[in-house]
């Protein structure tokens, strides 16, 4: 009897109604498969049978349309059987009810046929290989070979190792492993009489072309930025860092999603405990689905209460290879072209990749600018409330009394009015970010012009709040980190309410819990405001200002490398005999 017949036969005696409800500790039932659709043939003609046919685009019959919504096979975790009608069976229920599941029965061998059958899911595989690899191996070249000299498992051997021409073949024993490597994009093969699965890559989704990354931008660097397949990503780094020390350990992570989640590190620099303790925390981590590395971030944080970032996050390559080769560790998460650097300290967040492209002079001064700026987006509303409100004798008497008399009409008091104009500046903000980038760009910039002006004439606010207003805007942009940059714009308004309260007093005791905080808040053990505290002379070379390239001879040390010489300056050494 044939495969497709026996399968018929095992379906047909099961009920195709659902199970009635049973007691907690009772076997549950497994649900009841329909009958295969028309035009369905036996094994070995070369026609496909299943959830989809390998021939058509429509869903076809088969057993896999007869499961019931709500059954519950209760398949996870068992072993595969020997037998390939058993093994069908099981992987009808578990995918039969999906259009995209298909396979295709065929025979091997001439003189003494072997069913074997291949399942994948069509779009997550890719056809063509399948057609013109797959296929092509097991129903012509298999054919030469004649099992009837040898068993079945120097058969199947034969097969694992001399016909089937991929890259990348594992071998499966268990359901659970062949429905995980299935869903990947890996084709299922099964042969009559062994108790294993092949399983062949033939991914096939699509993916983004490598472009410039959306945040980061860079004047001076290169252009290539993560996408959201995790291989490509691994490789841009490893051709940014060709040592064989660059180590790549896979995981997944979710119990619905399996995400695959990478950890790179390079052995040799990186701190063993902290490779550890990053391996740990993924570990532990028990979730139902990660579908961007954002749900890793928020799982392994220190302190989630914190609105600092504890965790850095980019989608550029050489920024987490420059990571990598300062003994820091790289999680990677497919899907998704953001990666997670830890640890992180709120220096390092202030710095751009592209501080390291320029020589240290031109370095220098635009880190500088860009902090102050950081500063001033922080504290800039904050002083004027604080000044206008409370310690106008500060000022000279000329700017005290223009400002007095750019209020004049203005029916809200100074913090009113400031909140007022903060709140419309971040909502633009948040509008041009939402809206498509071209008109998003319009609205942000014609918005606040609009906005401002009209509501100036309007006497509803003054013409100073508006410039203040202006330049912490500005200032908030330049910051490298974005998740830096949102932390910076809540904590202006919470030194905006302290400012309307207390006046500068309120400002510096605002000041004080915010670097209290900072001082006892830490990033996978270390501490957040090093190499200021605590402090590491040598790393303070690349603080506020950046040293010369090779004034920075050491790793730093806040991050605890096993290797600490990074750089070595043999220019002065006088030249070997014989050289020019």
């Amino acid at each position: 009897m044939g495969l497709w017949q026996s399968i018929r036969r095992s379906i047909r005696t099961r009920p195709r109604s659902r199970p009635a409800p049973q007691a907690p500790d009772a076997p549950v039932a497994k649900a009841g498969a329909g009958t295969p659709g028309p035009g369905k043939a036996a094994p070995g003609t070369g026609h496909a049978a299943g959830g989809r046919t390998a021939d058509q685009g429509g869903p076809g019959g088969g057993p896999g349309q007869g499961i019931k919504d709500g059954a519950s096979p209760a398949l996870s975790g068992g072993p595969l059987s020997p037998r390939l009608v058993d093994n069908l069976k099981t992987f009808h229920q578990l995918f039969g009810d999906s259009d995209d599941y298909t396979f295709r029965s065929f025979i091997l061998g001439e003189e003494a046929p072997v069913e074997g059958a291949i399942l994948y899911l069509e779009g997550v595989a890719d056809s063509k290989t399948i057609n013109d690899t797959i296929l092509e191996a097991l129903m012509v070249e298999a054919r030469l070979v004649p099992p009837n000299k040898m068993g079945k498992q120097q058969f199947w051997d034969r097969l694992y190792h001399g016909l089937m021409h991929m890259g990348s073949i594992k071998q499966a024993t268990t359901v659970d492993e062949v429905s995980y490597l299935v869903a990947t994009g890996f084709v299922a093969f099964f042969l009559d009489g062994t108790p294993q699965a092949m399983l062949v890559e033939a991914k096939g989704w699509d993916k983004r072309g490598i472009s410039q990354p959306a945040s980061k931008a860079v004047i001076r660097g290169p252009r290539d930025g993560f996408i959201e397949t995790l291989r490509v990503n691994t490789a841009m780094i490893r051709r940014r860092i060709r040592d064989p020390n660059l180590k790549l350990k896979t995981v997944q992570i979710g119990r619905r999603t399996k995400t695959d989640v990478a950890i790179l590190y390079l052995a040799g620099v990186a701190n063993p405990g902290l490779v550890d303790e990053v391996k740990q925390r993924l570990d532990r981590l028990d979730v139902d689905a990660v579908l961007e590395s954002g749900y890793i971030e928020q799982l392994i944080e220190d302190d989630w209460l914190s609105p600092f970032p504890q965790v850095q996050a980019s989608e550029r390559p050489d920024e987490c290879a420059a990571a990598l080769l300062e003994g820091r560790v790289c999680i990677l998460v497919d899907n998704t072209p953001f990666a997670l650097i830890v640890p992180v300290a709120l220096n390092t967040l202030m710095h751009s990749s592209e501080d390291y492209y320029h020589r240290w002079l031109p370095a220098t001064a635009m880190r500088v600018v860009r902090i102050i700026a950081n500063f001033l987006a922080l504290l800039l509303p904050a002083l004027y409330i604080a000044v206008t409100s409370f310690h106008s004798e500060v000022l000279p008497t000329k700017l005290a009394l223009s400002l007095a008399a750019s209020r004049e009409g203005v029916p809200f008091p100074t913090w009113l009015e400031a909140l007022i104009m903060e709140f419309s500046f971040e909502l633009l903000a948040e509008a041009g970010v939402r809206l498509p980038k071209n008109i998003g760009q319009t609205i942000g910039i014609v918005g606040a012009l609009i906005i401002g002006q009209a509501a100036v004439q309007a006497g509803i606010v003054s013409q100073v709040v508006v410039i203040v207003v202006a330049f912490t805007s500005i200032g908030s942009f330049s910051m490298p980190s974005y998740d830096v940059a949102l932390t910076f714009r809540i904590l202006r308004f919470f030194l905006m309410g302290l400012a309307a309260l207390g006046g500068l007093y309120g400002i510096i005791l605002g000041l004080v819990l915010i670097l209290a905080h900072l001082a006892r808040l830490k990033s996978f053990g270390v501490g957040y405001l090093g190499p200021l505290a605590p402090g590491y002379m040598s790393d303070r070379k690349d603080t506020l200002l950046r040293a010369p390239l090779v004034a920075m001879h050491r790793r730093p040390y806040l991050w605890g490398p096993v290797d600490t010489k990074r750089l070595d300056d043999k220019r002065r050494e006088s030249p070997t005999e014989g050289s020019p």
